[in-house]
């Protein structure tokens, strides 16, 4: 009996008692070091031939500049559909910012007069806070109430309603334009297929990259501002439009079919009613999303709050800084806070009760109609009610800046010490061993690790990608990338993960935590910088401090997400057993929360590839810097190969990660 066993262990083990699945790797990974030690004779390998290299950059520019000066589509040229797009989106724009910033002007630039004032902040927050009342009560309205007091108490609020108007006109956009692609990718399964690698493009490729297009064909302006928040906003609504139509249950479309809708009716009147729950958790996404642009448009005119935080960041003036941040974050809590009320509301909304009366059928709409105009009439007579009054403005910029210069006085000779220590003992070490190895054996490990993980498919995706990195002449700068990713996010990993794990033990701390990460994921990335830059100048450790603190979030919300999805039966069985705490939470709880965790790390590495390309403004040289410059110059081409570069790093770690997490759950029995 002791035989079968003995050869069914050797053959599970493989011949030298290592793991079957395990001499695979220990193979590639010896090919790997050989060709990186010993292949010195294989130049190609190392360096890619510069005569092979592919011009996609000069394609793109050339392509871009036929796009705008040449192309027609019958009696149009392309750059009056880009006029007329940019027509469409200037009107609306124009009207909510007169309504809520300027006032209607007549004539232009200084010599324009004010006609009709702004709506005043009194009549604004009042409004806003009705809207709260209607739609979470007396909570949510003195929420959000609070919220815009904020900015205004803060001397925010003339740059938050120019950004409020951007994100008036982008959303309802944005909404509009991914529930019709999500229709048509629930209707249509070989434009689904078509879309998908679109929108995975357009979540992955840096906001830089894209900017540059944008404003090749828009110019300089609010416009192409309000067109890149759409383009960034879209692709979730998109997604989560075509999950919500899947998800209807059957009998409501036999209901539908029944009574004789047609296909126009099904869609309208069953399938979008149907799916609101789900659609407007999109809305709520596009609100966030635009939200989190408003900092990188105003690099292409979009002024508002963004523009205060870039000037800030350019003088590094952390104060002032901070708090326009702080206002994009007050301006974000009332939206989503807003967006979550109403999209809860809708799975039990009941029909209003019919009536003739206009008061009776809308009286919220009614009831804030007459608060703008009494509001707009008490500012004529007291004008503290139409503009908050600077005197009674407050500010905590002076002491945040304070509180910087205090540091670099006391601790400057600390601050420098321990950055020079990582820099030369980490960073530059990590930084040239990425940058020695061969280009081809990196890309061969990483296809035969697609191979491993995911079959033939996926190794063909990711060496493909990493091929194109190289053939696009990339190679050294996403190297420089990837060296700052991944010690970012390791170091993000090594302080989130066990944050995550004491957490998910403690209610009260997990508590505390929830609302500090939220409140990082809120604040604009280019808030991270200012401080980083402050303490310890620009460069590579500076980036490294500036995406740890951006990426970290991730790394603690899906620990102890894992964590707490672990099966509570699972842990009594293993307290039965006599299990210490640590043995349950290393041997049980770890474990199956593992697939989560890895998870976690797919996300971690992609907000830092997105920081990435914004910390090229403090001195990088990475691919965010091609990014940076190719804009600067309007280069389309450079802006879009380098942005595409970032997009692979992207695809191939989320490709890997993502099934290394699915094999994780079938060996585990999670699936």
């Amino acid at each position: 009996m002791t035989a079968p066993a003995n050869s069914s262990v050797e053959a599970a083990a493989g011949p030298i008692g290592l793991p079957r699945g395990l001499i695979p790797w220990i193979v590639a990974a010896g090919a790997f070091i050989v060709l990186w030690r010993f292949g010195g004779a294989y130049n190609w390998a190392f360096e890619y031939p510069s005569a092979a290299i592919i011009p996609a950059g000069r394609w793109i520019g050339d392509f871009m500049k036929w796009l705008v000066n040449e192309a027609h589509f019958g009696l149009f040229s392309f750059k009056d559909l880009t006029r007329f797009i940019a027509a469409l989106i200037d009107l609306p724009y124009r009207c909510a910012l007169s309504l809520l910033a300027t006032g209607f002007l007549k004539g232009q630039g200084s010599g324009a007069v004010q006609i009709l004032p702004p709506l005043s902040w009194v009549a604004v927050t009042a409004t806003i806070g009705l809207i709260g009342f209607h739609a979470g009560g007396r909570r949510l309205a003195t929420l959000v109430v609070l919220c815009f007091g904020f900015l205004a108490a803060f001397g925010q609020w003339q740059s938050a309603m120019a950004t409020l108007a951007s994100i008036l006109v982008a959303v309802p956009i944005g909404v509009i334009g991914g529930l019709l692609l999500g229709i048509a990718a629930y209707r249509w399964h070989w434009f689904e297929r078509a879309l998908t690698p679109v929108l995975d493009l357009m979540q992955t490729i840096p906001v830089f990259a894209y900017l540059v297009p944008i404003l090749f064909l828009f110019g300089f302006g609010p416009t192409a501002a309000v067109v890149a928040t759409v383009i960034y906003a879209m692709p979730p609504m998109t997604r989560i439009a075509t999950l919500a139509l899947r998800a209807v249950p059957s009998d409501t479309l036999d209901l539908g079919r029944m009574i004789g809708c047609t296909r126009r009716q099904m869609t309208w009147r069953v399938l979008v009613p149907s799916a609101k729950d789900s659609l407007m958790v999109g809305v709520n996404q596009v609100i966030m999303l635009s939200l989190n642009m408003v900092i990188i448009a105003s690099m292409i005119g979009a002024g508002g709050l963004g523009f205060d935080v870039l000037a800030a960041l350019r003088r590094l003036d952390i104060g002032a800084g901070l708090e326009a941040g702080l206002a994009i974050v007050a301006l974000a809590i009332a939206l989503d806070r807003l967006s979550q009320a109403f999209a809860a509301r809708a799975g039990t909304m009941t029909p209003p009760a019919v009536s003739t009366s206009l008061p009776a059928r809308h009286p919220y709409i009614v009831a804030a109609l007459v608060m703008i105009v009494l509001a707009g009439v008490a500012g004529l007579a007291m004008p503290a009610l139409q503009t908050y009054p600077p005197a009674l403005q407050l500010s905590t910029g002076s002491f945040w800046s304070n509180v910087v210069g205090w540091i670099n006085v006391n601790y400057f000779d600390t601050l420098e010490a321990a950055k020079n220590a990582v820099l030369l003992n980490i960073l530059v070490p990590l930084k040239r061993l990425l940058l020695g190895l061969p280009w081809a054996g990196v890309t061969a490990l990483l296809a035969f690790a697609g191979y491993r993980l995911g079959g033939l498919r996926l190794a063909m995706l990711t060496g493909a990608l990493a091929f194109l990195i190289a053939a696009t002449g990339q190679w050294e700068k996403a190297m420089i990338t990837v060296y700052l990713c991944g010690i970012s996010v390791v170091l993000a990993c090594l302080i989130g993960v066990p944050i995550g794990i004491a957490a998910a033990q403690r209610d009260r701390l997990w508590n505390w935590v929830q609302v500090i990460i939220d409140t990082l994921q809120t604040l604009p990335s280019f808030v991270y910088l200012m401080p980083a830059v402050m303490l310890f100048r620009v460069g590579d450790f500076t980036a490294m401090i500036a995406v740890v603190a951006y990426a970290i979030s991730p790394a603690i919300r899906y620990t102890v997400h894992g964590l707490r999805k672990v099966d509570p039966r699972l842990i009594e069985a293993g307290t039965a057993m006599g299990c210490t705490q640590w043995q349950l939470l290393t041997r049980i709880k770890i474990k199956l929360a593992l697939p989560e965790i890895m998870l976690g790390l797919n996300q971690t590495i992609m907000f830092a590839l997105s920081m990435l390309v914004i910390t090229a403004l403090v001195g990088t040289r990475d691919l965010g810097q091609e990014v940076y410059i190719a804009l600067t110059k309007a280069d389309t081409g450079r802006g879009l190969v380098a942005g595409l570069a970032v997009a692979f790093i992207a695809i191939i770690a989320d490709r890997l990660i993502s099934a290394g997490a699915a094999r994780t759950k079938a060996r585990l029995g999670l699936e």
